[in-house]
């Protein structure tokens, strides 16, 4: 029976009674997380049968047949070393299977096909798409942590408008995770994997995505992080290899075009800047000669009109000079 259960659970044969529960996974690393789960699931089984088999058999074959009390012992070595030992070697397996498969999803050493740097806020999301991962840039810096990739373009979603994050089939994908405020969390159920995206220490992973699962999921934050936490969803769409080339190249052009024009914007604003300087220094000038110009008028007038005050003086004595010598 248990045999059939582990065939039923892990065999060829992908639906949702087999998947119990998870989501159809379409990376590499979501398929080794589903056959974790449904080998936990068949241990869990195999330790409920056993358990209800020994509940079985003891009302069977110890049901009550007299009055009399049966044999009354203080202990049973052997059954106290059986419920001792085996919940051990259970859960050392359990725990074994488990350190193994999360070493194997956060491992980073592939080369990526693509790098993403995933930021969240609150609440939305946004997706940079890098020339290379942090780490690359970092080691190519000489190993200086503050070094950054190039953002190649980007899609910022809002609480009312939900970003998409693009991806292509076949392809190892890189991810950054970052967050400038609380603590979110990266989850997206057909990658039957998530990750926490802290502040001050982001997170890293990478999945291959799988042939043949061209369409479109969703993704959500799965960590409490405020009041619009529930309004922090984004879809991933997954396209064909020729689809995606086509998508990607017209992103860049649409960057390089918006880069291109804030450019010649900014070069516009500076120029008209040192127009202005330049405008407002003649002027400056232009006045300031005017007003040399009116000084030395001033000046001039001022001039005229002494003079004439002086003879006018000289006048008025002479007219003095002659009235005296005529009464004498």
């Amino acid at each position: 029976m248990l045999a059939a259960l582990g065939l039923a659970a892990t065999g060829c044969a992908s639906n949702e009674f087999t998947r119990l529960g998870v989501p159809e996974p379409i990376t590499e690393q979501g398929q080794r997380v589903l056959a974790l789960w449904q080998g936990s699931w068949v241990a869990a089984f195999a330790v409920g049968l056993l358990v209800w088999g020994l509940i079985v058999w003891s009302i069977i074959f110890h049901r009550k047949r007299s009055e009399q009390l049966p044999p009354q012992v203080r202990y049973n070595m052997p059954i106290e070393a059986l419920y001792t030992v085996l919940p051990i070697v259970v859960i050392a397996v359990l725990f074994y299977f488990t350190a193994r498969d999360q070493t194997y999803l956060l491992e980073t050493d592939e080369k990526a096909d693509a790098n993403i740097e995933v930021v969240a806020f609150q609440w939305s999301w946004e997706f940079n798409y890098l020339d290379q991962s942090k780490a690359e840039a970092a080691e190519a810096a000489g190993g200086d942590e503050d070094a950054d990739p190039e953002i190649l373009f980007s899609e910022v979603g809002t609480p009312d408008q939900m970003p998409t994050l693009v991806l292509r089939e076949g392809d190892v994908v890189h991810f950054d995770l970052h967050s400038p405020d609380v603590i979110h969390s990266f989850w997206i159920p057909a990658f039957a994997f998530k990750l926490d995206v802290v502040p001050g220490h982001d997170n890293e992973f990478q999945v291959k995505v799988n042939e043949g699962t061209a369409g479109t999921y969703m993704g959500r934050c799965a960590e409490l992080c405020g009041a619009d936490h529930t309004r922090m969803l984004f879809q991933v769409e997954v396209m064909e290899p020729d689809e995606y080339d086509a998508w990607y190249a017209e992103q860049q052009e649409a960057a390089e075009a918006e880069q291109a024009e804030q450019a010649a914007a900014e070069a516009g604003a500076e120029g008209g800047e040192q127009q202005g300087d330049a405008e407002a220094s003649t002027e400056g000038e232009g006045g300031q000669a005017e007003g040399a110009g009116t000084e030395g008028a001033d000046e001039e007038a001022q001039g005229q009109d002494a003079s004439d005050g002086g003879e006018q003086d000289a006048a008025a004595r002479d007219e003095e000079s002659e009235e005296e010598e005529a009464g004498r």
